[in-house]
């Protein structure tokens, strides 16, 4: 008995090993991540309609809104980097959610929309919306909440699992390698020619990213426009 007990707490011990490891190890992964332009953290730490609740920032409207989006940040960004484009968008009328991921990494927290509802009594049309890694697991969280969500929009990224893409917007850059290969939709696809994958935030330069040749700022306007028509706005 005393033999199968020692191999037992040697089992363990191993998983147990096994998992710090693996912690860690994602732990100095994420330590490496995009930070966001200094002057656009200057707007955003002193924008006096930004709202931040735990790890969720409401960016609110001017106006009374009934509509509003949920944005799940790239992997390895700091979520702030979305700001200029989201700020752009609540000044059209759309209360803006930004959810700050756990480590910068949206797959640890893919429910992380759930709790925002109730933040939002008044909200009558949800939609979510992911750049990147942000954009994957909003996928799959939009599958499992179609009863909630109006709409779903996907930035460098593609619509995954079962979400109907007749409701969902997918935008990309013409520099935003390989991603056409793994759509197997042809509906509601914007193409930015000239833009690139980072370049939807503003966190710089992004490893193995190509150049772009338009401005990030010309990139973003035209993302807002496109999100814009299809959320009716």
């Amino acid at each position: 008995m005393n033999k199968y007990l020692k191999i037992i707490k040697i089992v363990l011990l191993s998983i147990l090993s096994i998992m710090l490891i693996c912690i860690l190890s994602l732990y100095i992964y994420s330590q490496n991540y995009y930070h966001t332009d200094s002057d656009v953290t200057f707007l955003f730490e002193n924008d006096e309609n930004i709202e931040i609740i735990d790890n969720y920032t409401i960016i609110k409207s001017d106006s009374i809104s009934d509509k509003a989006i949920i944005f799940y940040p790239g992997g390895k960004v700091e979520h702030s980097a979305y700001y200029p484009m989201l700020k752009e968008i609540s000044n059209q009328g759309i209360t803006v959610v930004l959810v700050k991921m756990p480590l910068n990494l949206a797959i640890l927290n893919i429910n992380a929309a759930n709790r925002v509802y109730e933040l939002l009594p008044e909200v009558k049309e949800w939609y979510l919306v992911g750049h990147s890694l942000g954009g994957a697991m909003s996928s799959i969280y939009a599958e499992k909440h179609q009863d909630i969500l109006d709409g779903l929009v996907v930035l460098g990224a593609y619509v995954v699992g079962e979400y109907p893409t007749s409701d969902a917007l997918t935008i990309y850059g013409t520099f935003n390698d390989n991603l056409e290969e793994h759509f197997n939709y042809t509906e509601n696809i914007v193409v930015i020619d000239g833009g690139n994958h980072a370049q939807f935030g503003n966190y710089g330069k992004q490893k193995g990213d190509p150049d772009a040749t338009i401005s990030a700022e010309e990139q973003q306007k035209q993302t807002i426009k496109a999100i814009l028509d299809f959320i009716g706005n």
